[in-house]
């Protein structure tokens, strides 16, 4: 019987053992836990790797502690603005979902996308109209938003005020990885990667982007290639941190390319391309499975929320950067 598993993510950035109390480690560990075992379920019953991440995906989406569908963040206009996507490594199809505002599970509508049109990407009003058209029940987007939320995009806001009466009236945003608040310093993108008990691969991403962003901001969690990517010959991969760098590095495709063209190991490959990610000054960190069931997890924050399960055994939920690292 071949291995399988898979491996999550639930951002990366400022995450440090003395400024997170008991309670919220508890919670984190305890989500990540849910969505590790129902990947792992699917997985475990023969089911496919594609299924298994919308599974995981769909328990983080769903529990506010993450900055996916409910409970993430607010843009410079107020409200959410959802992307996600996924992709098939043993096709190499894939669905994107972009800047949408009214479904409750982005991941699922992804996997739609790919499955149930001739369109790897629909994004807006666009997207909402292909869900609507097979069956989904659009939701208010006050469903996604939080008090915590709330109050992070006012800190936001008042810091981007400062800066701009220091700087002068130019078109600046403050998002959360400038704001002096280390507690709003974390990219709580979600992700899973996983690996089916047939050899196929699957990874994919659900983000609300970073808060107080410009209205229609895309990052580079919709964008196949950069934030996610699966190829059976390689790897599956799902990023977290600064979209803009992640996009401009093709982090996704990067690692795949060095495994396939340079004979790299998955954690060669992926050490490498997050260096590529620093050079250009962004910060992160990503997840990712290869056909052997072996998993990488750099970043280069002070934390990411992570975990793995395999069938040989091994478990792991890891918040800290002192913690295990694929």
């Amino acid at each position: 019987m071949s291995r399988h598993g898979l491996v999550i993510h639930g951002g990366a950035g400022v995450i440090m053992r003395d400024e997170i109390s008991a309670e919220l480690e508890t919670a984190y560990r305890s989500a990540l836990t849910a969505a590790l075992t129902a990947g792992y379920a699917v997985l475990d019953t023969g089911g496919p790797a594609v299924d298994a991440v919308v599974a995981a995906i769909q328990v983080m989406e769903d529990n506010p502690l993450f900055n996916a569908a409910h409970g993430a963040v607010l843009n410079s206009e107020g409200f959410c603005e959802l992307d996600a996507s996924i992709m098939d490594g043993a096709t190499r199809a894939a669905g994107s979902a972009a800047g949408i505002e009214h479904i409750r599970n982005p991941i699922r509508l992804a996997r739609d996308i790919m499955q149930r049109s001739e369109h790897v990407m629909l994004g807006g009003k666009g997207a909402e109209r292909f869900a609507e058209a097979i069956g989904y029940d659009l939701v208010p987007n006050t469903y996604f938003q939080t008090e915590r939320r709330r109050d992070q995009l006012e800190r936001a806001r008042e810091r981007e005020r400062v800066l701009r009466t220091a700087e002068g009236d130019r078109l600046r945003f403050v998002s959360v990885d400038e704001n002096d608040d280390l507690h709003l310093k974390k990219f709580g993108t979600v992700g899973c990667a996983a690996l089916d008990r047939h050899g196929n691969l699957a990874a994919g991403t659900s983000t609300g982007g970073l808060t107080n962003k410009q209205f229609g901001r895309i990052g580079d969690s919709p964008i196949v290639g950069a934030g996610t990517y699966a190829d059976n010959a390689t790897c599956a991969v799902s990023g977290t941190g600064q979209g803009e760098f992640f996009i401009r590095s093709v982090v996704g495709h990067d690692i795949a390319a060095r495994m396939a063209y340079a004979g790299q190991s998955l954690t060669a490959a992926a050490t490498a391309t997050m260096a590529s990610v620093v050079d250009l000054g962004g910060s992160g960190g990503l997840i990712a499975i290869d056909r052997t069931g072996a998993v990488a997890t750099p970043f280069n924050t002070p934390g990411m929320h992570r975990g793995w399960r395999l069938s040989s055994g091994e478990a792991v939920i890891a918040l800290f950067g002192d913690e295990a690292r694929g």
